[in-house]
């Protein structure tokens, strides 16, 4: 570590110490039936939105807590693993998980690592830059978390406690809390989509843009990139820079250029898209996620710079055919031969394919049925996101049936058109990570009134010893 780092974490402890205000501990642990304290809050993901929430829960003086992760330490997230982006896409004064803390914030810990000057040049911010910085804030702010662990059940206890069984390397035991964080990315409530004319396809010709590829191999081979959002042109830029010939089939008449997440970046909407009504909020958020995430100049370069590129706009796939070991795909603009075929398009919402939420997956209410848009907004996909409450907890579909799902809280993708831009987007931390954990504290304060009531009349502290006269 040099000087600089150290002096900055100097910094960071005085910061936080300096704002710890009030500095009281104001939970009592339940016991689990295991006899043991109960969690307060269990967060499952240990990504930067996993951090970021223990973070606040510890500003919040809620210590009782830990994070899991199914990845080893270092590969949480998408940096390591299937982000194929040289650098981050948000311009790089987007602060995230510091939540307003300046010696936290990346600037801070990216000049106290490699100068002031740098900083100064760095156009965007690297992904292994950014895989660090999270370790590095982790660790200086203390937050407990726990490597190798999937949670792959939850169910109700009968004392209002939630059971989360967890897989490790050393087996399964189960860990009781009073809430569950779902901090889980992208593939939260769902998983990575493929389209349903390439879904007969072995895995060995059609992959989705999150597995993991040999893009070595591709070398002189010919790939078919679906999709044409920011994640499909890096995967594209990845097989172009591997010696792979490209061709990218964009099923729009254009390609989207106009990245929306940047209109919405300002406090106002961050902070209170998710006090609008329902009309609204379908109305913004349909429009956003129909024009996909827009990808800046630097990954269109990337793409054109090569020979091998080839863009193919207006060509949503008509059929696909095994041939040998090769595909055939067919479109309105021509027919398209690959011996691999990538799928950038994006996630569809899958609650039965979560085995944590096999209990509930049934009752889980979507936007369907909660809200029925007029005839010219109406869009199936985007229906079946959950809809959740103003705390982001799963809310039922029957009421009374899973009545415990209140207690567990979505901070991923699929929060999106609930809260707009939250769960997977740095750019929405300092916002919506707050209320995410006020709701957290709301929840484990009102719950527990009646013993907050008795405290307070039992509380019999002077302020001052007065001397009566005689």
């Amino acid at each position: 570590m040099n000087d600089r780092l150290a002096n900055l974490e100097t910094q960071v402890r005085d910061d936080l110490t300096k704002t710890a205000h009030p500095n009281a501990p104001w939970l009592k642990a339940k016991s689990g039936p295991d006899g043991k304290p109960a969690l307060d809050v269990l967060i499952v993901g240990a990504g930067q939105s996993g951090i970021a929430i223990g973070f606040g829960l510890l500003r919040s003086q809620v210590t009782n807590f830990l994070v899991l992760d199914k990845a080893e330490e270092g590969r949480e997230g998408p940096w390591l693993t299937y982000a194929r982006m040289p650098t981050l896409r948000s311009p790089k004064h987007f602060t995230g998980p510091d939540l307003d803390v300046p010696s936290l914030t990346y600037q801070s810990w990216h000049e106290a690592t490699f100068g002031a000057e740098h900083w100064q040049n760095l156009d965007r911010i690297p992904r292994g830059h950014w895989a660090d910085y999270l370790l590095w804030f982790r660790r200086v702010v203390d937050v407990p978390v726990r490597n190798g662990c999937e949670v792959i059940d939850i169910a109700p206890m009968a004392n209002g406690l939630l059971a989360a069984t967890v897989q490790g390397a050393d087996g399964v035991e189960t860990l009781y809390a009073r809430k569950i964080v779902l901090a889980t990315g992208q593939e939260g409530m769902g998983d990575w989509m493929k389209p349903e004319s390439l879904r007969h396809l072995p895995s060995s010709l059609c992959v989705t843009g999150a597995e993991a590829v040999d893009f070595a191999a591709l070398r002189g081979k010919r790939v078919v990139v679906i999709g044409a959002g920011a994640s499909a042109f890096d995967n594209a830029a990845t097989a172009l820079e591997a010696g792979a010939e490209v061709h990218l089939l964009c099923r729009r008449a254009e390609v989207q250029t106009v990245q929306p997440y940047h209109w919405l970046t300002f406090r106002g909407f961050l902070r209170h898209f998710s006090d609008l009504d329902d009309v609204w909020r379908w109305r913004f958020m349909k429009t956003v996620l129909e024009m996909r995430e827009g990808f800046p100049q630097p990954t269109w370069d990337r793409c054109a710079r090569h020979a091998g590129f080839h863009l193919h706009e207006g060509s949503p796939i008509e059929s696909a055919q095994q041939v040998g070991n090769t595909v055939e795909l067919r479109t309105p603009t021509g027919t398209y031969e690959a011996d691999l075929v990538i799928c950038g398009t994006g996630i569809e919402m899958d609650f039965a394919g979560r085995r944590e939420l096999q209990n509930c997956a049934g009752n889980i209410a979507t936007w369907t049925d909660r809200y029925q848009p007029p005839k010219d907004e109406r869009n199936a996909r985007l229906g079946q996101f959950p809809y959740l409450a103003d705390d982001y907890a799963l809310t039922e579909r029957v009421a009374g049936e899973t009545p415990w799902i209140s207690d567990i809280h979505l901070f991923a993708i699929a929060a999106t058109m609930s809260f707009g831009a939250s769960g997977s987007s740095i750019n929405a931390m300092t916002t919506a990570v707050p209320k995410l954990v006020q709701g957290l504290t709301r929840g484990l304060f009102c719950a527990d009134i009646e013993g907050h009531w008795a405290s307070f009349q039992a509380y019999d502290v002077k302020q001052a010893s007065i001397a009566r006269q005689p």
